[in-house]
């Protein structure tokens, strides 16, 4: 009786391993940055989904949402002037991101709203709940970081 439970135990011990592996190892791969997520800033959240095989980001949460005059804030700072008055809320700011292995996503594109700017963007997922945005200019030594957490 006493080895049928040992080998009972050792039974649900190995299936229990084998769950929690296949569990964490879909999140580690192309779609673990899916999800949503607060900016370092905790102004806003940023859903990231996938089309095809590319990544994109938009914004779904504000933490001030409307004006002073009681309007949806728009994206007032874009340098094409017809896009000024389209609502932030629910605007594309991460664009074109393809998963490059290593929870790495690059070639992408970062829109900052607050500065109406556009800059190439990688991103790197360093744990399943921290995600560092990298936005620059040329080279990716030349620019900054922002880090994210996940919304849960």
């Amino acid at each position: 009786m006493r080895f049928l439970n040992k080998q009972l135990f050792s039974l649900a011990l190995l299936v229990a391993v084998l769950c929690f592996g296949n569990a964490y190892a879909q999140n580690t791969g192309a779609d673990a940055v899916l999800g949503t997520w607060v900016t370092g800033s905790g102004k806003g959240h940023v859903e990231i989904y996938k089309q095809g095989d590319k990544y994109f980001g938009k914004l779904v949460w504000l933490k001030e949402p409307m004006t002073e005059q009681g309007t949806p804030k728009v994206d007032k700072n874009n340098p094409d002037a017809k896009l000024r008055n389209q609502p932030l809320m629910g605007l594309v700011n991460l664009r074109d991101f393809k998963y490059g292995g290593d929870n790495e996503w690059e070639d992408g594109r970062v829109y900052d709203p607050e500065k109406g700017k556009d800059y190439s963007c990688q991103m790197t997922l360093t744990d399943p709940n921290t995600l560092e945005v990298r936005g620059y200019i040329g080279i990716s030594l030349i620019g900054r970081t922002d880090v994210w957490k996940r919304v849960k």
